[in-house]
């Protein structure tokens, strides 16, 4: 397995390659619909999509309905959390025109294909894949059948459209690793059929949730996309800070005024210091106007983009992209089975 700086230090050259040629490139990307989208997920996935999509690579966006389910008893609202992740896609930018948006449920030979990729890898080796172990230890649950096999689930996702190119943060490199592995085990063992998928390191800001610990729908420490202005007010007042007056940023002894502090620096397009710098002694409460404030007039567009779309909107958005991913699903699975000697 790649070093994470040896696969960083490739950076440069892919994107040249992306720029130059991005015909040649076809992305797979996309989230667990578990709660609303929130500005975590704004700067450290969409834009990025958004960026790859107007340069002219082929993208493709899965809402992994199915892995809802990895680490918890039910799906809960995921319709609705799907509608809403595609109305935030929309009015972020990415075009259903050129970018597919479907659902894992929906398209069955996609998940097909979990049935031999399974017979390429070791359980040892699923063991060993961080994401199972991290989420394993933060749901404090058993290890479901459905959570072993997650990386595997997520090469289907990868490969049954051919992607050649994953965007991920230094915390999904094993995803994609393992995905290359089961694509080359593949291919030696019964042909060339699948591509083996770059990873794209994106340098998307690291922004931390309103209390200093990492931005999530289930920590409630998030700033959703489709928040009014009223409640992003109301969720950054409720930001737990401290008593001192001096505003400085220190992430390790004072998370929550560092989480505020980094909000409105990534927002701004600033740093956390400089902000710091300003308010001086002002206090909390300056502070809180100044994250509200900037928050606010950058998701104004948004917002306002949002407004005008429907969750029918979603809904047909949602159809037509299913529509394509079942078509290119079974001409993938159709050639596995040729590989495979499974034409009857």
């Amino acid at each position: 397995m790649d070093s994470f700086a040896a696969t960083v230090a490739r950076m440069p050259a892919l994107r040249t390659a992306i720029e130059q040629h991005p015909e040649d490139y076809r992305v797979l990307t996309g989230e667990r619909p578990t709660g609303r989208l929130h500005l975590g997920h704004y700067f450290g996935t969409i834009r990025e999509r958004v960026r790859l999509q107007s340069a002219g690579v082929e993208t493709f966006v899965i809402l992994a309905d199915y892995q809802v389910i990895t680490d918890r008893d039910s799906a809960g609202n995921v319709r609705e959390h799907v509608h809403g992740a595609v109305l935030d896609y929309l009015a972020a930018g990415l075009d259903p025109a050129s970018t597919t948006i479907f659902t894992h449920s929906s398209v069955p030979a996609l998940n097909q294909l979990l049935l031999p990729f399974l017979s390429l890898v070791t359980e040892a080796e699923l063991h060993r894949n961080p994401t199972v172990k991290s989420e394993l230890a933060a749901s404090g649950r058993t290890l479901s059948g459905l959570l072993l096999t997650y990386p595997v689930h997520q090469a289907a996702d990868i490969l049954f459209c051919k992607g050649n190119l994953v965007p991920v943060g230094k915390d999904n490199l094993p995803h994609v690793e393992i995905t290359r592995t089961i694509a080359r085990r593949f291919n030696e063992r019964y042909g060339p059929v699948f591509p083996e998928p770059a990873a794209l390191v994106t340098d998307a800001a690291e922004l931390p949730g309103l209390d200093g610990r990492k931005m999530s729908k289930s920590y409630g420490n998030a700033i959703a996309l489709g928040m009014t202005a009223d409640e992003t007010a109301a969720a950054i007042r409720r930001a737990p800070t401290d008593s001192e007056r001096a505003i400085t940023y220190d992430p390790a002894n004072r998370p929550g005024v560092a989480g505020l502090l980094t909000t409105a620096a990534v927002v701004l397009g600033r740093t956390p210091q400089e902000i710091a710098d300003e308010l001086g002694d002002a206090g909390a409460g300056a502070l809180k106007r100044v994250t509200t404030e900037a928050v606010n007039e950058f998701l104004a567009d948004h917002r306002a983009r949002r407004a005008s779309l429907t969750v029918a909107d979603a809904v047909a958005v949602i159809r037509d992209g299913n529509a394509r991913a079942r078509t290119i699903a079974d001409a993938t699975l159709d050639e596995v089975r040729v590989a495979m000697g499974m034409v009857y």
